[in-house]
């Protein structure tokens, strides 16, 4: 069983199917979470970063691993400046710190296929004081893709017919263009060109693997698949526009469509839902909703209820630009 501590990535690391004992939330010192867990047995304890106070030093981590056995720790990294440093990211190696990733997705691999310090030496830059520290991500992936820290492809299917995939992704792109270098990709289409936006791209399928090895100076890249490969990405969001209609004939043409999203991340969109209305649609689904997004105003620059879907995704830079929010 598994412990988990979380703060600004408690939705997100909820997505998780494994096996849990205790889950807190908040911000804690390192001695808060002594005084809780020394005497604890547990298989793991997954850390979202943000819950440990002031982690940004690098001291608090080194703290961390005089207290616990590293071995048992598993660190949800944020994607602030200073934890997106490669000499940050060397000091936890330094430590003894070998289980980190920004995917909350390889969790689950690592609890079981836990990193060695072979696994995390290409981190280590053994002259940290020489100004040329590699760039992160810069190293082969290791770990089963869990130390992939820096490009995030995500694809964006529709469930439902016409859930707003192609819509949601230009809303998500205009916001995250403060923070973030950012590429969107449609597939087997060209809904994107009546959006007059000439930074969109359209791609057929043969020709989106060469777009996307193409596009490694990106931060992000949304990829509306339509009917494109999943394999592309390493992270996809399922929508469901959860009206009447669409979800009846939704089940009438695939009546096992929900088994098949079991432990998805699935996102409703267009949604007037309240958080009765999804704990109902939860059980007779038999799925877990990731979030919930109203109808939204894609005129809007900067739109309140992208920037908290964005923060649930794990886009710390977001926060931190809109402190108003």
């Amino acid at each position: 069983m598994n412990v988990i501590v979380s703060n600004k990535y408690q939705s997100l690391i909820g997505t998780l199917n494994i096996d849990v004992i205790n889950s807190i939330n908040g911000e804690f010192s390192v001695a808060d979470l002594v005084n809780q867990f020394s005497n604890y047995f547990y298989n793991k304890m997954i850390i979202d970063i943000t819950a440990i106070k002031n982690y940004q030093n690098v001291n608090t981590l080194r703290e961390l691993s005089m207290n616990f056995d590293m071995d048992k720790i598993i660190l949800l990294l944020d994607d602030s400046p200073a934890v997106n440093d490669a000499k940050y990211i060397s000091q936890l190696v330094s430590f003894g710190i070998y289980n980190f990733t920004r995917s909350v997705d390889t969790i689950p691999f690592l609890i079981d296929n836990p990193n060695t310090y072979k696994d995390v030496a290409s981190y280590q830059n053994v002259n940290d004081n020489s100004g040329s520290s590699p760039k992160m991500g810069s190293s082969p992936m290791m770990g089963g893709n869990a130390l992939k820290l820096e490009q995030r492809v995500i694809g964006f299917k529709n469930v439902t017919d016409h859930a707003g995939a192609t819509t949601l992704i230009y809303m998500l792109k205009k916001q995250l263009e403060s923070s973030y270098k950012v590429k969107a990709i449609e597939v087997n289409n060209n809904d994107f060109e009546y959006f007059n936006d000439p930074t969109l791209e359209s791609s057929d399928f043969l020709n989106l693997s060469f777009n996307l090895s193409n596009s490694s100076d990106y931060d992000v890249i949304l990829v509306d698949l339509n009917d494109g490969p999943e394999s592309a990405c390493n992270e996809i969001i399922y929508l469901i526009e959860p009206g009447i209609i669409k979800l009846n004939k939704l089940i009438r043409h695939d009546p096992h469509i929900f088994d098949k999203l079991r432990n998805k991340k699935i996102v409703l969109n267009r949604s007037i839902l309240n958080n009765a209305d999804i704990a109902d649609f939860e059980y007779e689904s038999g799925s877990r909703i990731f979030y919930n997004l109203p109808c939204l105003d894609e005129k809007l620059d900067n739109n309140e209820k992208i920037n908290e879907f964005l923060i649930a995704l794990g886009f710390s830079r977001i926060d931190n630009n809109n402190n108003k929010w």
